[in-house]
């Protein structure tokens, strides 16, 4: 029809038919493309870890707060609370970004991987923790103010009690011993990874008293990279495979143990007022026959029964086998 002109009333039934959907396409339908599905990517949150890593890094931290706060209020002479609340996987340049202006960062060696992590403490806590070092009272949160040199060597101190803590998970976990490289005053000058390395961001709340601060735990990718696989398993894969070594060491462990033995004839009840009755010379009737003997105890639990008797100038008993369960 392209070659054709229409009358008016052709292009009218055209319209009406457009109007009513009953116009028809006579040409053959072109074969249509699906069109390519997109998927948006946010760079921001990469997902280098996997999930049994994240869970696993955020569990030992747990254990970290769990220790630390019992280290740190004893040292610290204090009560002070560790609770970790957000986990997150950032770009490292993100995870930095997000650290409180105003926080001291701890740069990390890890041995003998040689890579790094980042701990960051709000200023607040450091300060907190440094007045209650020095034998002030906590009770209010300390004024802001720049960290003497003094301060900076009694802040090296607080981070290394915590990182020792740390350090000690990591170990039994990956066999990684960690350590404090340097301490810097701004977020800026901690230079640990690559800008677009993935990173997992651990936040911890820290209560001193009346004063609620954050600390901050940044892990590149990279600094476990070597050693992921200990990160990777899942819970109770990290159980020692040769059960019967650990048998045998927790048995070994247990034989040196030092219980209570003790040899019992029998025993009854009695009231209170007859125990106040009694008198020298007077007999009181056990409820167990003579034939029996009498019961070796290992502290509460009955094991053998027994016959009285002596070794020298010492009273003794001879086992005669195994005890019943106690009446």
């Amino acid at each position: 029809m392209s070659g054709e002109s229409l009358s008016p009333e052709q292009i009218a039934a055209l319209v009406e038919a457009a109007k009513n959907g009953e116009l028809q396409d006579d040409a053959p339908a072109a074969t249509q493309r699906r069109s390519p599905r997109l998927r948006t990517v946010n760079f921001a949150r990469p997902t280098k870890f996997t999930s049994d890593q994240e869970r696993r890094l955020s569990r030992s931290l747990e254990s970290f707060c769990r220790t630390a706060s019992t280290r740190l209020s004893a040292e610290l002479r204090v009560p002070i609370e560790l609770e970790v609340i957000a986990s997150t996987q950032l770009t490292w340049s993100a995870a930095q970004g997000q650290l409180p202006g105003n926080s001291v960062c701890a740069v990390i060696d890890a041995y003998p991987i040689d890579t790094r992590l980042l701990m960051s403490a709000e200023l607040p806590f450091v300060l907190c923790a440094l007045e209650a070092l020095l034998g002030a009272s906590p009770d209010q949160a300390p004024k802001d103010r720049r960290l003497t040199e003094i301060d900076w060597a009694l802040s090296r101190r607080l981070f290394g009690t915590m990182l020792g803590q740390l350090s000690m998970i990591w170990k039994d976990a990956a066999d990684v011993e960690l350590s404090l490289a340097s301490l810097e005053g701004s977020t800026e000058n901690a230079h640990v990874a690559p800008f677009s390395e993935p990173t997992l961001s651990l936040t911890v709340e820290a209560r001193i008293a009346r004063t609620s601060s954050t600390l901050s735990l940044l892990i590149p990718y990279c600094a476990i990279a070597p050693v992921a696989a200990a990160f990777s398993q899942r819970d109770g894969a990290g159980i020692v495979a040769d059960n019967e070594e650990a048998a045998d060491a927790l048995d070994s462990a247990l034989r040196g143990v030092e219980i209570t033995m003790r040899a019992e004839v029998a025993d009854t009840h009695m009231s209170v007022e007859e125990v106040l009755a009694l008198r020298p010379g007077d007999v009181i009737i056990l409820n167990r026959q003579v034939a029996n003997g009498v019961t070796v105890y290992a502290d509460q639990v009955p094991v053998h029964h027994a016959r009285p008797g002596r070794s020298g100038s010492k009273r003794a008993v001879q086992i005669t086998g195994p005890a019943e369960e106690r009446r």
